[in-house]
């Protein structure tokens, strides 16, 4: 028990505390104010920018004369860098304006960018921002470029964009060659692991575009084809075998899986054509968008000599503002398979006529959803309401093991002046004028308007009748097991 001389104390002591003054001549630092994380965010993409450029300038050799310093040229070199300074301050400008413009719905999604912001064009292309250890390679120069065109969409599509990405890795392995100062790393499985898969592929996602479902499988699968070789291989052995295994996936997963889709649907239709008609009106098919998969299809229906191209005819549904439906078009078209065009808002008028709608798709959810181009569930919808089967064709590499319920939460932003566009965005290249041509040409000066370009939307499984990979025609609720029996390991 405490006594009352024990609490005397103890308030003495507290007193005596209290009293204490500060020594003379300590100066506390203020509290720094709390940053939000996209206050963090900006900060360090500012110290990374500044530590890129100073790695780029080199140092000039000793006794050397610095050309800046030489008379007639202190005047050409402020008035380059003048400009480039106020074209780079002119495009971050337009940057952040655009930036405020997003729809608070999808503020949380990676912004837009521009490739200019990118990568740094002239002679040779140069990434913009980015900082790399001292110890890793540099960026292959291939693994920049394909950047670009990632940024630029030059190349779109997943069977597109995963075929570049595992060439440019051929390409960039095959160059390779270990280097004396290895920075620690001796086995030339983590070499090829740190230095050329993980920073090409984080430049490609942070700064170029998000990477699709197809990039992330075909990835995961070459770092581990990589690190399953044995350690004491030569590097020209090692190289032909990560090389072979690259040819290999591209052939066994994309090419020859395109082709095993495009029998399938011949043969379903081999023996319902003769029985589901009872007149000799065409068979009548619709499609969204374009897809490797589908196009395939309807070769291989015009080329099988149980059918011929007046035994049916294809419907093309496209939307602005890439309308990549128009070289599926000129594809079918030079094949001799008859076809009608139409835009999205006029889907509900042809589809009274359609027997059976094919769609392609970005990736398959595990719980049966379908990852596509955005417009690709309005068409699923308005067939499941007119009771027409919708069948989905993709290659089971796309299947990814994420649950995904609607289409906010996942998905990616688009360039949004491709909405202000009255001409096709998908062959415009650096052509400004196309920026200028539309009534919203200043929607970025106009307050209160924001444009919004989504590039994929999800349909629900409940929608779709059937999906047709290369191992068969599998209902959507089937996914899961197809992805447990393809992934034993997981």
């Amino acid at each position: 028990m405490t006594t009352e001389g024990d609490q005397q104390k103890a308030a003495a002591a507290a007193e005596s505390k209290k009293e204490k003054k500060k020594p003379e001549g300590l100066v506390i630092p203020p509290k720094k104010p709390k940053l939000s994380k996209a206050e963090r965010r900006a900060l360090q993409e500012q110290q990374r920018a500044a530590k890129a450029a100073a790695k780029q300038q080199p140092e000039p050799p000793k006794g050397a004369a610095d050309p800046q310093n030489e008379p007639g040229k202190q005047n050409a070199t402020k008035n380059d860098a003048g400009s480039a300074g106020k074209d780079d301050a002119a495009r971050d400008a337009v940057q952040d304006k655009s930036d405020q413009k997003t729809v608070s719905l999808f503020s949380h999604l990676p912004p837009y960018r521009d490739p200019k912001s990118v990568v740094e064009t002239g002679p040779h292309l140069w990434p913009k921002g980015v900082s790399l250890p001292s110890t890793t390679f540099p960026l292959h120069p291939a693994v920049i470029e394909l950047g670009y065109q990632y940024a630029k969409g030059e190349i779109r599509g997943g069977n597109a964009r995963c075929r570049a990405m595992l060439a440019a890795f051929h390409q960039v392995i095959g160059d390779f060659e270990p280097p004396t100062n290895n920075g620690g790393l001796t086995d030339m499985r983590h070499q090829i692991d740190q230095w050329i898969l993980k920073p090409s592929f984080q430049y490609w996602t942070a700064s170029c575009r998000p990477h699709s479902v197809t990039m992330g499988n075909a990835f995961t699968f070459l770092k581990t084809a990589v690190a399953s070789l044995e350690r004491d291989m030569t590097r020209d052995d090692m190289v032909e075998m990560i090389q072979e295994t690259i040819d290999a996936y591209i052939r066994e997963r994309i090419d020859l899986a395109k082709q095993a889709i495009a029998q399938q649907p011949a043969l379903q239709l081999s023996t319902t054509s003769t029985t589901t008609t009872n007149n000799n009106n065409p068979q009548v098919f619709l499609t969204y968008g374009k897809s490797e998969a589908i196009a395939a299809i309807f070769r291989n229906m015009a080329a099988s000599d149980q059918h011929s191209s007046s035994s049916f005819r294809v419907i093309i549904v496209d939307s602005r503002p890439l309308l990549e439906g128009k070289d599926l078009l000129l594809e079918l078209r030079a094949s001799g398979i008859e076809c009608s065009y139409v835009l999205l808002n006029a889907l509900t008028y042809v589809m009274r006529d359609v027997t059976k709608v094919y769609l392609g798709a970005s990736a398959l959810m595990s719980d049966g959803g379908v990852l596509g181009r955005v417009g690709t569930a309005c068409v699923a919808l308005s067939a499941h309401m007119h009771h027409i089967p919708v069948l989905v064709c993709c290659e089971s590499y796309k299947i990814s093991n994420r649950v995904q319920l609607e289409s906010i939460t996942g998905n990616e932003l688009g360039d949004p002046s491709q909405v202000a566009m009255t001409t096709n965005a998908s062959s415009s290249d650096d052509d400004d004028n196309n920026n200028n041509n539309g009534a919203l040409k200043d929607w970025l000066e106009t307050d209160n308007l924001r444009l919004l370009n989504l590039l994929y939307d999800l349909t629900p499984s409940e929608f779709v009748s059937g999906i047709v990979t290369e191992l068969g025609i599998i209902p959507p609720t089937s996914v899961a097991v197809l992805l447990r029996e393809m992934n034993p390991q997981n």
